[in-house]
C-alpha cells in the first residue's frame, strides 16, 4: 500500500531541489531582486501544480528528466501571480503563507519586479529545456503553460476579478473568475504532465477535465475556508474576499451549497481517473487530501 503522505513530501522535496536550482543565487549589483524571488518562491508553498504535472507524467507511463523544468517554471508563474495578487493595487494582503508579503519587505517596486522576474525566469527556464531535448513536445507543453497564464487564463480571470468588486456578480461570472483566474493553471499543470509523458489523446484529455474538476473545488474550497477558517490555519487574512468586494460561491450560493458543489466535483475528479487504474491511484488521493483540506 503506497504511503501517499510519504510520496507527496518527496515529490515536493524533489521540486524544491530542482527550483534550488534555477532560481539564481543572490549575486551582482542587482542581487536584492534574486533575494525577492527567492524570498516569495521558497516562503512554504504546496507545490500542488508541480506536483500535479509530475504525478501526471508519471500517469501515462512518463520517464526522464524534462518534466521538471517545467514543473518548475509553472511554480515561477503561479509565484509571481501571488505576488501581484498580494500588491495593494490588488488584493492588498499583508501575509501570504504566515509570512510578510514580498511588497511589506522589499517594497511595492521590488515587489512587481520580482514578478515579472520570476515569470520572465519561467519561460527562459522552459526554452533551455527544449533547446536541450529538441522535443516537439516540450514545445507544445511551452504553449499550454503560455496560454493558461496569459489573457485566456489566469490573467484573464484576474482581469474579470478586478473590475468586478463591489459590483453586483453573477454566477456565470464567478464561474468564469474561477475557472480562469485558478483552474486554467490547475487543467495545464496536468495536461503538461500528460503531453510530456507522451501520453495518449484519451489520457490527455481525462487528466485535463479531472484537472478542471479539480481547480474548481480547489478555489470554490478557499471560498469556504475565507469563511470559516482562521488566519493561524491559513497563513493568511480570512475574509480577505469580503473585504475586497469580491463574490464567491459561498456569498452567491450559501455555505452548504458550496459544500455540497466541491463533493460533486471530487466525484466527477475520480471518474476521469479510473482509466488510470493503479496508476492514477496517487492523483485519486491527492484529489481528496486538497478537497478535504483545512488551509
Amino acid at each position: 500500500m503506497m504511503n501517499f503522505k510519504k510520496e507527496l513530501d518527496n515529490k515536493v522535496e524533489i521540486i524544491n531541489k530542482y527550483l534550488d536550482e534555477f532560481i539564481p543565487q543572490p549575486h551582482g549589483y542587482a542581487e536584492v531582486i534574486y533575494d525577492a524571488m527567492r524570498y516569495s518562491s521558497f516562503a512554504g508553498g504546496k507545490r500542488l501544480r508541480p506536483v500535479l504535472m509530475l504525478s501526471a507524467f508519471e500517469a501515462v507511463g512518463g520517464v526522464g528528466e524534462i518534466i521538471y523544468p517545467f514543473a518548475c517554471a509553472l511554480e515561477m508563474i503561479h509565484t509571481y501571480s501571488l505576488i501581484h495578487d498580494d500588491l495593494p493595487a490588488m488584493d492588498n494582503d499583508d501575509y501570504r503563507r504566515g509570512k510578510l508579503t514580498n511588497h511589506k519587505v522589499y517594497g511595492e517596486g521590488l515587489a512587481v519586479l520580482a514578478g515579472d522576474a520570476l515569470l520572465n525566469l519561467a519561460f527562459e527556464t522552459m526554452i533551455h529545456a527544449i533547446k536541450s531535448q529538441k522535443s516537439w513536445e516540450a514545445v507544445e507543453a511551452m504553449d499550454v503553460i503560455a496560454s493558461s497564464a496569459g489573457i485566456k487564463g489566469m490573467i484573464g480571470g484576474q482581469v474579470v476579478d478586478l473590475i468586478s468588486e463591489h459590483k453586483p456578480v453573477d454566477i456565470d461570472i464567478l464561474h468564469y473568475i474561477h475557472k480562469n483566474k485558478t483552474t486554467a493553471i490547475i487543467q495545464a499543470a496536468l495536461k503538461v504532465g500528460a503531453i510530456l509523458g507522451k501520453g495518449s489523446s484519451t489520457e490527455i484529455k481525462a487528466l485535463e477535465e479531472f484537472g478542471y474538476c479539480l481547480g474548481m473545488a480547489f478555489q470554490v474550497q478557499d471560498d469556504i475556508l475565507d469563511v470559516i477558517s482562521t488566519q493561524e490555519e491559513l497563513g493568511k487574512p480570512i475574509k480577505s474576499d469580503e473585504k475586497n468586494g469580491k463574490a464567491t460561491f459561498v456569498s452567491l450560493k450559501g455555505l452548504e451549497y458550496s459544500k455540497e458543489y466541491v463533493k460533486q466535483l471530487s466525484r466527477d475528479a475520480a471518474h476521469q481517473l479510473e482509466i488510470f487504474k493503479e496508476k492514477g491511484q496517487f492523483l485519486s488521493w491527492l484529489s481528496e487530501y486538497l478537497m478535504s483540506r483545512t488551509y
